[in-house]
């Protein structure tokens, strides 16, 4: 594993906060939220009316308007199914509410409609949440893209016109506005929004670069290998949507048996009502009798308990930054018994920290003056494998000493004057001047045991080689 060591200027410092301007819909924004919230009020206003002996206009008028407000819009879709001869559980609900209301049990049916329309609500808030992770997605590709013509100028285009060989140039700061490859130009780019590493990766020509990621402190000039509509980013938004269309096995099963099970459920209902009927008993024992049985054998709670949780599982976790494929495996993740997770921001910290410090035999440095000359000259950067140096010198209680000449090229490292001494830092393939130098082993060793190896060079000959690495 090697690193690079590169000045990162404030603009560039100040690009990362703004990868996406957080879209969140509000609850009452959507309709089923709002009749959903009407019919729930109207019944929490009229239950204790009724339980305190209020006359029973001034319930009952609540009551009808919590049935109105909170059962349109599954009856209006029971009703559509029902003229393209289907019988689904929203009218079956309706129908048990309305009956229970039949037999005198108002307040039954008003329940059984505020916890329908709730649910109802719960869904589309799942729904309309991980919309709102796509968009954010969205976000991280920039709107525009400096396009290079063939004479030599420059234009700026939206993003969506980019074509497949264009030759687009990206200043440092910028947001890479497609997938591509470098042609020309070096410099690091952070691609924690696709890959979730949080160190920057070094870029030269020829290299790979993602649309929707941060470029650091060079200039790249890149040509356009994917279409918007093809590129990594755009697929993660596309699997996104289709994990809030996918349906999870046990909705699928459900929704085989619903139609037989609810013409069933309905000719039982029809039988519990008719034979005591039939058979001499009193209309409304008969009635109450067969309105209770519907209420409590329709699958409206299997079905308002098996995609909303999911729905909303999969919303939480885009919020998050976890994108679940689908509904499908969302549900198997309760069927999990082992997990094997990518370490970086997940089994570690995501901050890298010095854990080695390794002076060459002959260069007559000892641990702290070495770890003090690298902390010099990597104080002016900003990348984050600089910050862990200067921590790790700080941390020592090391007084670190102003460099002067500072200078910083990307995919190599970064060099200084200290107190006198040219110093520089950074990859050791880069510095190096043979495989046969002395740290070549020790780098080699320290990248073996899963650390970045950075070599520290004192006037031009290698003085010591630092170990860096995450934390658990």
């Amino acid at each position: 594993m090697s690193s690079t060591l590169t000045e990162r200027p404030a603009p560039a410092a100040a690009a990362r906060p703004d990868a996406t301007p957080r879209r969140r819909t509000r609850v009452f924004t959507l309709p089923e939220a709002r009749w959903a919230a009407v019919a729930t009020v109207l019944f929490l206003v009229a239950l204790p009316l009724q339980l305190t002996g209020a006359p029973t206009w001034t319930w009952g008028v609540l009551y009808g308007l919590a049935y109105a407000a909170g059962g349109w819009e599954p009856a209006l879709a029971g009703l559509q199914a029902l003229r393209e001869k289907t019988l689904d559980v929203d009218l079956l609900m309706i129908v048990a509410a309305l009956g229970a209301a039949a037999v005198g049990q108002v307040m039954d049916g008003a329940l059984l409609i505020v916890i329908f329309a709730a649910s109802g609500a719960l869904e589309a808030l799942a729904t309309a949440r991980t919309a709102d992770s796509v968009r954010g997605l969205l976000d991280l590709a920039p709107a525009t893209a400096t396009r290079l013509r063939e004479d030599g100028g420059e234009e700026t285009v939206p993003t969506a016109d980019l074509a497949v060989g264009d030759t687009v140039l990206v200043r440092p700061g910028e947001r890479i506005g497609a997938d591509g490859r470098v042609l020309g130009g070096a410099s690091d780019v952070d691609q924690a929004t696709i890959t979730g590493e949080p160190l920057p990766v070094a870029k030269e020509p020829g290299d790979e670069v993602f649309a929707g990621t941060l470029n650091g402190t060079g200039a790249l000039r890149i040509k356009v290998d994917r279409d918007a509509s093809d590129s990594v980013i755009a697929r993660i938004v596309q699997m996104v949507e289709e994990a809030s269309e996918t349906k999870a096995p046990t909705q699928l099963f459900i929704e085989k048996v619903e139609q037989r099970y609810s013409i069933g459920m309905v000719a039982a209902t029809l039988a519990v009502f008719a034979v005591p009927l039939a058979l001499g008993a009193a209309l409304t024992g008969s009635l109450l009798r067969a309105m209770t049985f519907m209420i409590v054998a329709s699958p409206c709670a299997v079905v308002l308990a098996t995609m909303p949780p999911l729905l909303s599982a999969i919303a939480n976790a885009g919020r998050h930054g976890v994108l679940v494929k689908s509904a499908v495996v969302m549900e198997r993740l309760g069927q999990v018994d082992a997990v094997a997770l990518d370490k970086t921001g997940t089994l570690t910290e995501g901050t890298p920290r010095v854990t080695d410090v390794r002076p060459l035999t002959g260069s007559g440095l000892t641990e702290n003056e070495l770890l003090r000359l690298a902390a010099a000259a990597e104080h002016p950067s900003e990348h984050p494998l600089a910050r862990a140096v200067v921590d790790a010198a700080r941390a020592r209680g090391l007084a670190v000493p102003v460099a002067e000449d500072f200078a910083a090229t990307p995919g190599v490292g970064v060099a200084a004057t200290v107190d006198g001494r040219k110093v520089a830092v950074g990859t050791p393939a880069r510095l190096s001047s043979g495989a046969e130098d002395p740290h070549i082993a020790i780098a080699a060793e320290l990248e073996d045991g899963g650390r970045t190896a950075v070599l520290v060079v004192a006037d031009g000959a290698p003085a010591g080689v630092l170990g860096i690495a995450d934390r658990l």
